[in-house]
């Protein structure tokens, strides 16, 4: 933070990590998926693990998650437009024939199949930072978000970090799409952007979301592109994938590629930090 002629604190244009430390990263060195931090499915409650498993390799410093052009959908009763390969970092659902579970994004879902909850990397606030390359597949869509737990329902609210269509991809620019979804939150409107910046997202940036008591400050390449002034008050956990949609299918394999992930805590107690970094309390 930094102060203005009026002594007020604004935010900096330019990341500031002084004010964290780390708490969980993966450079994806090993030959495998590190299941201590990642499910490689996505949101198998509604559909089932097999339905839902992300098709990628790891290794050599990079996860790489593919759709290809004649991949099912993840969860033909309910969302039979939508392809996906995704990992996550946490999953909350009831028992089969329920409708409790995380990310309701339709009316009606009812979970089809069991699940043990785990909450691999769920944090309340941080620093959350992706180097990730991106698709220019027309059909596609690549996106880092967090979304709550949703343990109880109102803790259902997203963070995007980074959302990219393809078509949105070209040499010299690319719209980012960033910000916040409410979904079944009260408390959250919508505040979501999608600025055009003057990145090829082909190449690796880095996309970042400094999550603090009072709002969310979205970041490309450390440099401050989008601030939100609320923020959810509870766990979260993080999603990455790459999805196609029908009506726009792809000529060629949709990938996205991420080469680093990084999740950092605030370094000094509540004393120590001015009110944009006192974390809230936990449970």
């Amino acid at each position: 933070m930094t102060a203005g002629e009026d002594g007020v604190l604004t935010p900096a244009t330019t990341l500031d990590r002084h004010q964290y430390e780390l708490e969980v990263e993966d450079g994806f060195e090993a030959p495998e998926l590190d299941r201590r931090l990642w499910l490689p499915y996505y949101l198998p409650h509604w559909s089932s693990r097999a339905a839902a498993a992300a098709r990628y390799e790891v290794g050599k410093g990079q996860l790489r998650l593919w759709v290809e052009p004649d991949q099912p959908p993840w969860c033909p009763e309910f969302d039979p437009d939508v392809r996906v390969s995704s990992v996550q970092t946490g999953l909350f659902a009831g028992p089969v024939g329920s409708m409790i579970g995380q990310h309701r994004f339709r009316e009606g879902l009812v979970v089809r199949e069991a699940q043990p909850n785990v909450a691999l990397y769920t944090p309340q606030d941080g620093l959350i930072e992706i180097c990730a390359r991106a698709t220019d597949e027309r059909g596609a869509m690549v996106a880092g978000w967090m979304i709550g737990v949703e343990d109880v329902p109102e803790h259902s609210a997203e963070i995007c970090i980074f959302e990219i269509f393809g078509r949105d991809v070209g040499a010299g620019e690319a719209r980012i799409g960033m910000g916040l979804h409410p979904f079944g939150d009260p408390a959250i409107r919508d505040d979501f952007v999608r600025p055009t910046l003057p990145i090829d997202a082909r190449e690796p940036h880095w996309y970042a979301a400094e999550w603090t008591i009072d709002g969310v400050r979205f970041y490309v390449d450390d440099q401050l592109v989008n601030v939100v002034g609320q923020s959810p008050a509870y766990p979260m956990q993080l999603m990455l994938g790459v999805y196609r949609f029908n009506g726009e299918a792809p000529a060629r394999t949709a990938e996205l590629v991420v080469e680093r992930f990084r999740g950092s805590r605030p370094v000094a107690g509540p004393e120590a930090r001015p009110p944009a970094f006192r974390r809230r309390p936990r449970g």
